[in-house]
């Protein structure tokens, strides 16, 4: 239809005129916001149409003053339009007082609210258009170009929502490339940031590592510098090993020398010691010779003995013979030869000259029988005269004494055969018997020392356990001398042996021992005086001077065997030298002296001690009847006055100052007589004691003896 057509045409060009930018909206008077609206009388006559209409433009929304005034001019237009499409309009030049007038239009609407108050004061000030005239619907036409008004706005509607969503999704899909772009701009910075880090943690693992190497590098340095100083100790701990090794070797060497020079210089003392022999006045071979001529040899003789004295004098000491001193012992032995020769040579001549004389002495016996009666009374009253001169003065101890000596070493040998079956075990039993009772016999002896009171006595106490044949515990093993039939006498045999041990080794180096090993040593001797017999047996043995006894030395005996005798410690390495003899002759007479003025305080006997002080003044009585001997003789005087002086002065008193004072003035010049000038100072010992006691009357008590509140710890 070209009519609706033209009508479609003329709202698209009023549409897009600049005064028909108006929307139309049905529902103005439901928002309330105009109050006065046009009426399309569209062929309504009635009153009510009217207020239908008016209710219609009622609805429509108020959104700004501006779009009230242009609204009204297009209205005035659609008026004029309507009236060339349908010729039933007739329009209402009068306006009902009931419309409002547009400038009692309510305040912009939400989509009006963003003008600016300038915009909105220019609106206010736009004077208000001249009130429309009435307008009377005629024709059903109107209502259709009204809806055709309200469908275009609805299409105009959806294409700005289209072109919104469009612009929307544009708005989008543009926030989403911003974002993106951010987003790709915050993955660079953070790679960047990495890098940066990685950057620097490689740089710094980069300076680790250099610092690393640099001192591994020194490390290594420092141990090629180590290997070379080692290899450098390794050289000369090597060279220094080598030089030991040398040292050592020559050292042996020496030592194999000089045992050999030993031997032989053992062997040229024994040869010149036989030899002197032969130069006695005794010897069958001297019995023609002159006594002037005997005297000589025998003078010339003990010198060269003197001589090769000297040189085994040093090797006692723990020295061997150099080569000099071989030299001189041959020489001795060379000259010794020479002299017997000369001797024999001489007893030769005076045998034949006897032969040829002895017809002569024949025919003048007879007259010289008166004058040989008379020399022989002579020399008879000179003898009685050196014999009052030397009376009491021997070589050899009384024959009581002897005796009593021999049947302790008898004893003492007959113990030892009967317990030969343990002694010399043929099964493995009977031999780790034999080790335990040993063990058990020698360990207390060994633990004896001055630590306390109650220690000694529970050593005491196991001692006299086992040698009653009680069970003692040794090494954590129940043992009993009773297991075996020769257990006690093996025991008691063992344990005398390991006392005079203790004296021989521990009196004499630490002096004080003596007390609480004599003590023990005196209560055991109460209690089982067999054992008190073995102890002596042993210490006579060991100490033949404790007797006192000075062994002769029997023709044949060899000299090693002699000096065994006389207590001297012989073995491969030769004699022992003679501070060590003298040491330990000194501790053996120190436990002797310190056993009989000892008694055991818990004993249960009354009485004397079992070996006691009067013992000791026959000892010191008998050692001055006997000729001194060098330095052994004023060795134990001091030692034994020293360690029981005190008790044989409080026992005797009067009786014992007589004895001192003839030591001091009678025998200790003989002392003197027979000791050399290198072998004085236990001369001088004694000598120093013996003034001071007899210038103080008092002789002190011996160091270490043991005290009342010793037994009470």
């Amino acid at each position: 239809m070209p009519s609706e057509n033209l009508r479609w045409e003329t709202l698209e060009a009023l549409k897009n005129s600049p005064k028909g930018q108006v929307t139309f909206d049905p529902y103005w008077s439901e928002r309330g916001e105009v109050k006065a609206c046009l009426c399309f009388l569209l062929g309504i006559q009635s009153r009510s149409q009217q207020q239908d209409q008016l209710s219609f433009f009622n609805s429509v929304s108020e959104k700004s003053t501006k779009r009230c005034k242009l609204y009204t001019k297009v209205v005035g237009m659609l008026l004029l339009l309507l009236e060339n499409f349908s010729g039933s309009f007739s329009l209402l030049l009068q306006v009902p007082e009931s419309l409002p007038k547009l400038s009692m239009l309510p305040a912009l609407n939400d989509e009006t609210r963003g003008e600016s108050p300038e915009e909105r004061e220019d609106v206010s000030e736009v004077p208000a258009p001249p009130s429309p005239p009435a307008i009377s619907l005629l024709s059903p036409r109107a209502m259709e170009t009204a809806g055709h008004i309200i469908r275009f706005q609805k299409k105009q509607q959806e294409k700005a929502k289209v072109a919104l969503q469009e612009r929307q999704s544009l708005q989008e899909k543009l926030v989403e490339s911003v974002a993106s772009t951010e987003l790709e701009h915050l993955k660079r910075f953070e790679e960047l940031r990495e890098l940066k880090q990685r950057q620097e943690f490689q740089s710094i693992r980069d300076m680790m590592d250099r610092e690393t190497k640099e001192l591994m590098g020194r490390q290594e340095k420092l141990k090629e510098e180590q290997r070379h100083r080692i290899k450098i100790l390794n050289l000369r701990v090597r060279e220094l090993e080598q030089q030991r090794h040398r040292e050592a070797e020559l050292e042996k060497q020496r030592q194999a020398e000089g045992r050999e020079r030993l031997r032989s210089l053992n062997s040229i003392q024994e040869e010149i010691l036989q030899l002197n022999q032969l130069l006695e006045p005794s010897a069958q071979t001297n019995a023609h010779l002159p006594a002037a001529s005997l005297a000589s040899h025998s003078l010339r003789g003990n010198q060269l003995c003197s001589q090769v004295s000297e040189v085994v004098r040093k090797t006692a000491e723990g020295e061997f013979p150099s080569v000099e001193d071989m030299a001189v012992a041959e020489r001795a032995l060379c000259e010794m030869r020479s002299v017997i020769r000369q001797m024999e040579e001489e007893a030769a001549r005076v045998q034949e000259k006897k032969k040829k004389d002895q017809e002569q002495e024949e025919e003048r016996r007879k007259q010289e029988v008166l004058q040989a009666q008379q020399e022989a009374q002579k020399k008879a009253e000179q003898a009685a005269k050196e014999k009052a001169q030397k009376k009491g003065l021997q070589n050899n101890a009384e024959e009581s004494t002897m005796k009593w000596y021999k049947e302790l070493q008898n004893s003492a040998a007959q113990c030892a055969q009967s317990f030969e079956q343990l002694n010399s075990p043929k099964d493995a039993q009977t031999k780790k018997l034999k080790l335990e009772l040993q063990k058990a016999a020698t360990i207390p002896v060994s633990q004896i020392s001055t630590n306390s009171g109650s220690q000694l006595r529970e050593i005491f106490d196991r001692i006299d356990k086992l040698l009653s044949g009680r069970a003692v515990v040794s090494g954590g093993k129940s043992v009993s001398a009773s297991q075996h039939p020769q257990g006690l006498e093996f025991v008691g045999y063992k344990l005398a042996e390991k006392f005079v041990k203790q004296g021989e080794e521990e009196v004499a180096s630490h002096h004080e021992a003596a007390f609480p090993i004599g003590v023990v040593a005196s209560g055991i001797w109460e209690l089982h005086p067999q054992v008190g017999d073995l102890i002596l047996a042993h210490l006579h043995k060991k100490c033949p001077y404790s007797v006192p006894h000075y062994p002769p030395m029997k023709d044949g005996t060899p000299v090693d065997e002699y000096q065994k005798i006389l207590g001297y410690r012989v073995d491969d390495c030769g004699v022992e030298g003679q501070d060590s003899f003298l040491k330990r002759m000194s501790g053996m007479i120190r436990l002797y002296a310190a056993v009989i003025q000892l008694r055991w305080p818990y004993g249960s006997k009354q009485g004397s001690v079992p070996h006691g002080l009067n013992h000791g003044w026959r000892w010191l009585a008998q050692m001055l009847n006997m000729e001194p001997l060098a330095d052994i003789t004023a060795t134990l005087l001091f030692d034994f006055l020293e360690v029981c002086g005190n008790a044989l002065m409080k026992q005797y008193q009067g009786q014992f100052w007589k004895l001192i004072l003839l030591l001091k003035d009678e025998y200790f010049p003989r002392i003197e007589a027979v000791t050399s000038s290198g072998e004085m100072g236990s001369v001088i010992r004694l000598k120093q004691f013996l003034e001071m006691s007899l210038q103080s009357r008092q002789i002190s008590p011996p160091k270490g003896q043991l005290s009342a509140t010793f037994w009470r710890s």
